[in-house]
Parts: C-alpha cells; sequence; structure tokens
C-alpha cells in the first residue's frame, strides 16, 4: 500500500492540466494503439464515502499504471496492466487521472466523482395563527445543504397535493410560492419537502419532509355584536344578557366575554352554524348602583368586535308601613279600642312616598298620619306608594297594611226584632246578630226557665216557648244583652172553635133546605093516565121517559 497525501488544490491542479496539455502529445504524434481505462466511469458516492477505482489497459506490456487523485488513495491490488486503488473520505466533487506509457506513448484516461448529500435541514416558515379568507399567504421553505444541487429539488405541498416545484438554489435554498386563504384551507396541513433524484445514476429518489403546519383561517365581520341587556336592574336581583355575532368562521372558534363594568361574568357560549351567542347572568350590588356599561367583547383569529350597552342599577328597598302603639300581635297589628296609632310609610333615598293619599314633604322623607283607634278602624288598611324616577322610567311600589282594633260585643236592635208573635207547632228562626273583635258569641235564654233557643236555625215553636228571653253576646272585651219577648198562641183558640160550630150548623142548615126543595119541585112534576077500563080508576104515576098518548099493553 502506498498512501499518497492530498496535495495542495493549485499544485494538484497545475499538474493534472501540465500532463494532459503539454506531456501528451496528439495520437497521430504518438501513435498511440492502445486505450487506457478508469472504472467506475463518473461514480456517484455518497459524501465521506469510499469507492475501489481501477486503472486497466490492453497494451500488452504496459509500464507503470499509476492514479493521479486528491483524494486519499490506497493500493488495493495490481496484475500486468491494471492495477485497483481503494479512494476513502470522498468530501467532494472530483476528478481521478489513470496514466501509463506503453511503447513509449503515454496513455490516459479520467472519471469525474461525483459526491451526494441529504439535505441537513428542510424548514417550512412558522405560519401566521390565523389568515383570514380571502387574503393571499406566502408559504417559504428553507434547505439546507444537499448535493449536487442539480439533482435536488424542494416541493411546497398542502397534504399530499404538490402546489409548488423548484430547483434549489442558493445555501440555503430558499422557495416560496402563494396561496389564497380559503374556508377550504382550515385546518388543512402544509409541508415542504426536499428530493434528491439520483435515479439516472442508479442509485433512487432520495426524499426528505420538514415538519407540517396546520393553517387556521378565519372570517370575522365589521358588523358589531348584538347585544340585549335590561334597562336598569335593582340591587339584590338579576337579569339576563345576551351577545350573539353572525357570518364569523369558525364560529366554534370564537371567544365571548362579557362583562359588567369591570367585573368579568361567567359566560355559557353557544356556536351555531355561523353564528356564536353568549349568555350571562348579572347580579347588581350596591357598590355597583348608578350607570354602568355592559360589554360583549367576540375574538377571532386574533382580532376582536366589541359593543356597550349602559345598565343603570338602583336600589329601591320597600315601602314599609309601620305602625305603632299598643300592639297586642306582631304579624296582624291588633290595638285596644282608643289606644293612639301612628302610621308611618318610609323607602329608600330619592322615593317618594304617600300614605292613603297624603305625600311626604320631599323625597327620601317619610310620610306619617296619626289616628284614636275606634272600632271603625277595625280592619282598615293604610296604603304607602312609593315612586322612583330610574333613567328616565317612573317606577312604582305599594304596600299596605291592615290593622285590626279590639272592641267589645254589640247586638243589633234592627236586626234583633224585641217582640215575637207566633203560632204553636210552627217553625220559625231567631235572627239576631251580633258583632265585635274577637267576635262575640250570642246566646238566648228564657229568663224563668234558663232554656236555650237556638239562634239563627230553625226550630219548632212550642206554647212553652212563650215568655222573656235575654240574648246575650260575649267576648273577651265584654257582654252585651238585649230583651226579647216570646209570644206562642194556640192555633185552636175559642173564637176559631165557636166560629167552625157556627159554620157547621149553617152548613147542616142549607144541606136539609135544598133536599126539601128538590123534593117539591120533582112532586109537581109527575104525570097521571086514565084507565078507561075500568070504573075504578086508581091513579099511577109515570115515569117520565113515557112518550105521552101512548096505549098500555
Amino acid at each position: 500500500m502506498v498512501p499518497l497525501g492530498p496535495l495542495h488544490g493549485a499544485c494538484r491542479t497545475l499538474l493534472i492540466s501540465l500532463l494532459l496539455g503539454c506531456c501528451l502529445l496528439p495520437p497521430d504524434v504518438q501513435g498511440q494503439e492502445y486505450q487506457l481505462r478508469v472504472e467506475p466511469q463518473d461514480p456517484v458516492v455518497p459524501a465521506r464515502g469510499s469507492l475501489l477505482v481501477n486503472c486497466s489497459t490492453d497494451c500488452p506490456d504496459p509500464e507503470i499504471i499509476t492514479l493521479e487523485t486528491s483524494l486519499l488513495k490506497e493500493l488495493v491490488s495490481s496484475g500486468l496492466s491494471w492495477v485497483a486503488f481503494q479512494l476513502s473520505n470522498v468530501t467532494g466533487d472530483s476528478k481521478v487521472l489513470c496514466a501509463s506509457f506503453c511503447n513509449g506513448s503515454q496513455m490516459t484516461s479520467s472519471s469525474d466523482i461525483t459526491v451526494y448529500r441529504f439535505p441537513e435541514r428542510v424548514e417550512l416558515a412558522p405560519l401566521s395563527p390565523w389568515q383570514p379568507v380571502g387574503e393571499n399567504l406566502t408559504l417559504r421553505c428553507w434547505v439546507a445543504g444537499g448535493e449536487p444541487r442539480t439533482h435536488l429539488s424542494v416541493l411546497l405541498l398542502r397534504g399530499e397535493e404538490e402546489l409548488s416545484r423548484q430547483q434549489a438554489v442558493g445555501e440555503p435554498a430558499e422557495v416560496t410560492t402563494t396561496v389564497l386563504a380559503s374556508r377550504d384551507n382550515h385546518g388543512a396541513n402544509f409541508s415542504c419537502r426536499s428530493e434528491l433524484d439520483l435515479r439516472p445514476q442508479g442509485l433512487g429518489l432520495f426524499q426528505n419532509s420538514s415538519a407540517p403546519r396546520q393553517l387556521r383561517t378565519f372570517v370575522l365581520p365589521v358588523t358589531s355584536p348584538r347585544l340585549t341587556v335590561p334597562r336598569f336592574l335593582e340591587v339584590g336581583t338579576s337579569g339576563p344578557l345576551a351577545c350573539s355575532l353572525d357570518e364569523l368562521f369558525p364560529a366554534s372558534e370564537a371567544q365571548v366575554q362579557l362583562a359588567l363594568g369591570n367585573q368579568t361574568l361567567n359566560t355559557s357560549v353557544l356556536s351555531q352554524g355561523d353564528t356564536v351567542t353568549a349568555t350571562a347572568t348579572a347580579t347588581a350590588s350596591a357598590e355597583q348602583e348608578g350607570a354602568r356599561e355592559v360589554v360583549c367583547n367576540v375574538t377571532l383569529g386574533g382580532e376582536s368586535r366589541e359593543i356597550r350597552k349602559n345598565l343603570t342599577i338602583y336600589s329601591f328597598w320597600g315601602p314599609t308601613v309601620n305602625l305603632s302603639g299598643t300592639i297586642v300581635n306582631l304579624t296582624e297589628p291588633t290595638v285596644p279600642e282608643g289606644t293612639t296609632v301612628n302610621v308611618t310609610c318610609a323607602a329608600g333615598a330619592r322615593v317618594q312616598v304617600t300614605l292613603d293619599g297624603v305625600p311626604a314633604v320631599a323625597p327620601g322623607q317619610l310620610a306619617q298620619l296619626q289616628i284614636n283607634a275606634t272600632e271603625r278602624d277595625d280592619r282598615r288598611s293604610f296604603f304607602c306608594n312609593a315612586t322612583l324616577e330610574v333613567d328616565g322610567i317612573i317606577l312604582r311600589r305599594n304596600r299596605s297594611v291592615q290593622l285590626h282594633v279590639l272592641y267589645g260585643p254589640k247586638i243589633d236592635p234592627a236586626k234583633c226584632p224585641q217582640h215575637l208573635t207566633w203560632k204553636d207547632r210552627t217553625i220559625h228562626v231567631l235572627q239576631c246578630q251580633a258583632w265585635g273583635n274577637p267576635e262575640p258569641q250570642l246566646q238566648c235564654f228564657q229568663e224563668s226557665s234558663g232554656v236555650h233557643v237556638p239562634v239563627g236555625i230553625p226550630f219548632r215553636v212550642g206554647l212553652n216557648y212563650s215568655g222573656t228571653y235575654c240574648c246575650r253576646a260575649v267576648s273577651s272585651q265584654g257582654t252585651h244583652t238585649l230583651t226579647v219577648v216570646m209570644n206562642v198562641r194556640d192555633r185552636n183558640s175559642p173564637f176559631v172553635t165557636i166560629f167552625m160550630g157556627v159554620s157547621a150548623t149553617l152548613g147542616f142548615v142549607t144541606v136539609i133546605a135544598a133536599l126539601l126543595h128538590v123534593f117539591r119541585v120533582r112532586k109537581r112534576n109527575d104525570i097521571y093516565h086514565v084507565n078507561p077500563g075500568s070504573t075504578w080508576l086508581p091513579l099511577t104515576s109515570k115515569p117520565p121517559n113515557e112518550v105521552l098518548g101512548e096505549e098500555p099493553s
């Protein structure tokens, strides 16, 4: 083995040029008849690879065969007309030259070695996070390394669809193409691929791809969202908020935020088709009282659309109606008769109140009145009306309270007759009514016997019911009595008996007289006939239905 170190580039090139240009004579001058061959001819080897080069000739008696190269070489074997060298660490394209002499004539042959390298880096430039639909998108790919460049192509792909194919030029090679962003491109993967085509050299097609990058396209209209909010909201209450925007793409990727003042609300977002809708509930607090802004912000593709509306938060407590005095029952205000009762009606600031039609002196002040409770005030209702102006709208609220007055029982003489005349064994109702608070119990009993009679309930009257009765109404507030005289008459009195006897006698006499009269009239109207066959003519009566003049048979 005779390893030869690499020569300096300039000297090496000069030496080869001298050998080829000066030392070699034209064939007709040298009379060369034999050939010198280099194998393989124009090989392609990977970078830092090795190559076995064989120099051979058909000269029967050649002189020494040599191989001139800038690469590291090592004699592997040789024969009478050939020699083989192992070239190693081939890092770049180079030329090898075989030389020899035959019969005093110089023979030469050369071969070009081509080194191929796979690209060290194939990268697709990052895409914009969002690309507006309808705008052009520039795809940019960089390819570093890779030889030979004449066989190296760069492709830009959408999925497996080829968008552009260009030859790699420069270091690094940069290839670009333009794509129109559309809805169809949303979610598509784009990539870059290098292709080193060494199939003509019998090696194959070598591909190297970049990492894919996903494109997201969007449509965000220039119109503002639609925001629905209540005009005003009372402290301590809640109200619905709704915000929507149409013609979005993709609507499912849109982000919607609702805020009341500086408070971000818990928002529920729903997308359907190209529409996104967000809802939230706003709860008014005392700290937010006054005019506040509700903000709806829709964000998509790094852009946003916003709308603002005013919401007035107000406080309107009450109105409250209070009764002060000797209150017996707090749930149902109750006072004894004759008690002085103070009635007040109040509400919040800026609220105008009116109590039983009498307004307060000014908004925010209370209205009041004072009464001396009598039975006429029992179940009397006191009405309090409150008005508040909010954002140009008059709000009204009413509250009432009922007063109960305790007073003694009373029996109404007009509804309880003091003199009654009834017949024995007839059905009647003793109509008596009493009132008071609390409601009294009414009983009527006979003073002499203490027998009670029902009040307001039908009962059969007997002769023993005649007498004087005491009707008494009793409650916790006192007692009230009323005297009732009941006179029950026998249904068969002497006058009735005499009248009936006289009537019976007159009736009997009338019947007898009528019968006598009928008898006399009939007797005068009978028909008599004479029998000529006898001298004794007895008289016989003939029935009236016989015909006059008819002969007896």
